[in-house]
């Protein structure tokens, strides 16, 4: 028998001629445009199909974000090593390399809506490539504040976006400050690139899609903490889909540990360098925002060595075929080197965890060259 379905003739803005479904359809993707096939157009030849639509079709048109829904994969190999369900929240396939462009592409999308006429950020790589990314995609100019240390793969990736880059600093905090001046000029507006309201409800869409996706909570999700805008999404995101009883192991190298020396002195704490390889993670100082969280959540703070770190890199390329930085090693490492289970054992975690949702992150910089050469650096053959 076939479905039955209230159609309703309409046009989108370039001419085309389409029959929408007003109501909720269990055999067609909702917001899709397509002409489908044993579905012949109701309202005559040559119609395109949209079911499920309810009242809106901007979303045929153009899309609403920049960020992508990324996979949640099962992984066999951490599941083995961790004796529970691992899934891979693979945000190293977003457009812009990192779950970054979810928050930032959010923020400059609404600044966008108020005048903005350059946009400016200042990063250690990966915001830097989705606040180009999103400005390429707003027909906005950018400029790009490195730290002066930033490999070329990244500088040519910023460019290849369209982006004006400029080297300032040893470290992310000082690149900051040379975009906070650049910022004053008229018509431009800094995009923070972890420390800001509208960047913790971008990265919040991730929640939504796990939700989505998996429709129980995890017994654990972990993630890396640098600045602490992914972990100030993330548990937005966790309160808004009733999750907030979801433990997160929020994971940092050592030296580029801001967060846990701000958790350990029950205050903000500014390091005085960063030491760590991963130099996505290299904020001195976490986002207060973030130390807030841990007073709402059960939020488990851990520091993982370098090495730890590296290898988790090269043992989730050997497992995966998915290369990402030494930042995006820090969570994996977790599930490598046993402290999943220690944390179990300690009372911390359940000791049956149901599954563990771990959020790939991604990354920039990273190449097969840079992985040799920091296992060289670490003393691993």
């Amino acid at each position: 028998m076939a479905p039955e379905y209230s159609w309703v003739r309409s046009r989108l803005r370039n001419g085309t001629d389409i029959a929408v479904d007003s109501g909720p359809c269990p055999h067609l993707q909702p917001q899709t445009c397509f002409p489908p096939r044993g579905f012949p157009s109701p309202l005559g030849p040559g119609l395109l199909v949209i079911a499920g639509m309810e009242s809106s079709l901007t979303g045929c048109t153009k899309p609403e974000h920049f960020h992508t829904v990324t996979p949640l994969l099962e992984s066999w190999a951490l599941s083995q090593v961790a004796g529970t369900t691992v899934f891979l929240k693979c945000e190293n396939v977003q457009p812009a390399g990192s779950f970054k462009i979810r928050g930032i592409g959010h923020f400059c999308q609404e600044v966008a809506k108020k005048g903005c006429r350059h946009l400016v950020c200042s990063s250690g790589g990966n915001a830097g490539i989705a606040a180009a990314y999103a400005a390429r995609k707003l027909g906005i100019p950018a400029t790009i504040v490195l730290p002066e240390g930033t490999s070329l793969q990244v500088v040519r990736r910023l460019q290849g976006e369209g982006a004006e880059v400029q080297l300032t600093g040893k470290v992310w905090d000082e690149a900051s400050l040379k975009a906070q001046e650049l910022a004053k000029r008229d018509g431009w507006v800094n995009v923070p690139p972890f420390d800001h309201p509208l960047i913790w409800e971008g990265h919040a869409s991730l929640v939504r899609e796990l939700k989505t996706a998996l429709g129980t909570p995890p017994g654990a999700l972990v993630l890396a903490v640098g600045g602490g805008g992914l972990l100030a999404g993330v548990s937005a995101g966790l309160i808004e889909v009733g999750w907030q009883d979801v433990p997160i192991i929020a994971v940092e190298t050592q030296g580029a540990h801001c967060f846990n020396a701000a958790i350990k002195a029950g205050r903000l704490v500014t390091l005085p360098e960063i030491t760590s390889v991963a130099r996505s993670l290299g904020a001195k100082t976490v986002a207060a925002r973030a130390l807030a969280c841990t007073q709402e959540l059960d939020i488990i703070s851990e520091v993982v060595e370098d090495g730890q770190a590296v290898s988790a890199v090269q043992q989730f390329l050997d497992d995966e075929r998915m290369l990402v930085e030494p930042a995006c090693g820090a969570p994996l490492a977790v599930i490598y080197s046993g402290l999943l289970g220690r944390l179990q054992a300690k009372g911390r975690l359940h000791p049956s965890l149901a599954s563990v949702v771990v959020i790939v992150c991604g990354g920039n910089n990273i190449d097969s060259g840079a992985l040799q050469a920091l296992k060289a650096q670490l003393g691993q053959s």
